[in-house]
């Protein structure tokens, strides 16, 4: 996935970010098979692309 098909995506901030606007993380929907995540604080930094599967490990283990 290059930059240009998440730069113009529809970002939303993950349920499972703090309520605080501290540290927070944004996500984007729409994209099959992955989930790609960014800093809220840098929407102009880099995006981790991560596999849905692991994505949804990581949740349940941190449950």
């Amino acid at each position: 996935m290059t930059d240009h098909y998440v730069e113009n995506a529809s970002w939303r901030k993950s349920t499972y970010s703090g309520m605080d606007n501290g540290q927070c993380l944004e996500v984007c929907d729409g994209f099959p098979g992955v989930l790609p995540v960014r800093d809220s604080k840098r929407a102009d930094g880099p995006v981790l692309v991560i596999p849905a599967a692991s994505w949804q490990a990581f949740i349940r283990s941190v449950q």
